[in-house]
């Protein structure tokens, strides 16, 4: 069935939300934060080891800061921010602004970006069966139910952005996947390990990264190595 793995992943974060907001006030804030602090030490290396992957560090360097810029100027950290500020004055008045956005925002960006995402809306998309979003699913289930202890009912709402990006992809899956190059998909894969470090840097608040801003770069990135990328992985000027 194709886009079970968006349903399954979807209800995992609903679930682990719901048990959060049950088992939330019972966990220590020692216990959250060292929780926190893992998650992100883990989100470090698992973007660490996309980035290395790399044939050419050029192509995702260069396509994260052109699509930094992009991001910028369209403001998507911002509008995603608001996003999260409309949801709270329409369901959680009671929660503070600044939790809110921040539950949002962060669960949004872990669960929504990398190359899990990809990979498995393309996977999704085959009809077969969607073992790539059951781990997510699982992974992102867990983390929610801390998101949700610490930041509160606004990382519940990162469900709706799992079902509509997620969802979005496997529609369009069979397509990105002929559209895609190896080389272009290893690329990619690269620049969203980027993104990933950043996620990390941010949960472990050792910088505030706007991590919003970087998301056309998972755009530019391919783009670039379709249009300069060699086979033996340097770069052809036009």
């Amino acid at each position: 069935m194709r886009g079970l793995g968006t349903l399954i992943n979807t209800v995992t974060v609903l679930g682990g939300g719901v048990l959060g907001l049950v088992i939330g006030n019972r966990i220590p804030d020692r216990i959250r934060k060292i929780i926190v602090q893992v998650i992100g030490l883990t989100t470090l290396v698992i973007g660490l080891r996309d980035v290395i992957d790399t044939k050419n560090i050029v192509f995702p360097l260069v396509g994260m800061v052109l699509g930094g810029i992009l991001g910028e100027l369209l403001r998507i950290e911002d509008r995603l921010a608001n996003v999260g500020e409309l949801l709270r004055r329409r369901f959680a008045k009671q929660s503070s602004e600044s939790s809110f956005v921040n539950g949002f925002v962060t669960a949004t960006l872990l669960f929504c970006v990398g190359p899990l995402t990809i990979l498995g809306a393309i996977e999704d998309a085959s009809g077969k069966t969607p073992q790539l979003y059951i781990i997510k699913g699982t992974l992102d289930g867990f983390m929610t139910i801390i998101f949700t202890a610490v930041y509160g009912v606004g990382a519940i709402f990162s469900a709706i952005s799992v079902f509509v990006v997620q969802g979005s992809l496997t529609i369009f899956g069979t397509s990105l996947d002929s559209l895609l190059s190896d080389r272009m998909r290893l690329e990619l894969f690269s620049a969203g390990g980027l993104a990933v470090i950043a996620i990390g840097i941010n949960l472990l608040e050792i910088k505030k990264i706007r991590l919003g801003s970087l998301l056309p770069g998972l755009v530019v990135t391919p783009l670039l190595v379709g249009i300069f990328a060699t086979p033996n992985g340097l770069i052809h000027l036009l």
